[in-house]
């Protein structure tokens, strides 16, 4: 995997040393992409292209070919300071219900994803390939997991890709009520304590809404995430 820095010891990236990856993978200019449209197709799941699609503003979207690359307007932000958190939540947080981990089960949190029900969907949009793809992102230190354990199992979390003070959130799954939504909050209370910029929760959801994420215009995320890419990336395992 040229031009990416490999392990997973803890360091800063600056975009310098990530952009010859975004030369190397240059997608279309997101405005070429109607709504929530596709905006690409082809490619593959490499780290190197996971990483410039980010970097662009670009997700993929399911592998069965050919790949599907979006980015959608609006597009579905939250900032760490806007948090929502219900009363009920903040209980199960204060009552201590589950330990919250990082990087320390990524495949399992993937894999639990995968297997999660979608409500109007008769699949997953996580192949295998996918799972391939980003855990090998992960062993690079570029996409990190956040873990909900109950008594020694895993019974929630989620997963996605950080680049400079940006988080791009790909998938939650939960055993146990509550359980996603307590990574969720761990994962934006470590944000706001490192001044990340944003969590991107890519589409609308009743669910992310509920926890104060935002629709913004396409444009305006564009704006943001290059201003959270001058900011040098967390790469590498986080700590727990």
């Amino acid at each position: 995997m040229s031009g990416l820095p490999p392990g997973l010891a803890p360091r800063l990236v600056p975009f310098e040393a990530l952009r010859p990856l975004v030369e190397a993978y240059p997608f279309p200019e997101p405005s070429q992409a109607i709504g929530r449209r596709p905006l690409a197709r082809g490619g593959d799941l490499s780290p190197e292209r996971l990483i410039a699609a980010y970097a662009q503003g670009v997700f993929p979207w399911g592998d069965d070919p050919p790949i599907l690359w979006y980015s959608p307007d609006p597009r579905m932000l939250l900032l760490p300071e806007e948090l929502h958190v219900t009363r009920s939540l903040a209980k199960t947080i204060r009552r201590g219900r589950f330990e919250v981990r990082f990087d320390t089960a990524f495949e399992e949190v993937m894999r639990g994803c995968q297997a999660a029900p979608r409500p109007g969907q008769s699949g997953t949009w996580i192949t295998d390939n996918m799972l391939e793809g980003y855990c090998a992102l992960h062993r690079l230190g570029f996409a990190h997991s956040v873990e909900s354990f109950e008594e020694g199992e895993l019974v929630g979390g989620l997963y996605g890709v950080s680049l400079g003070a940006a988080f791009f959130g790909e998938s939650m799954f939960a055993r146990r009520s509550d359980a996603s939504k307590v990574a969720f909050v761990s994962l934006s209370q470590r944000m706001l304590e490192w001044d990340f910029a944003f969590l991107d929760c890519q589409v609308h959801t009743d669910h992310t809404a509920r926890l104060g994420a935002r629709e913004w215009p396409r444009e305006r995320f564009l704006e943001a995430l290059a201003e959270a890419l001058e900011t040098p990336t967390r790469c590498g395992v986080w700590p727990s």
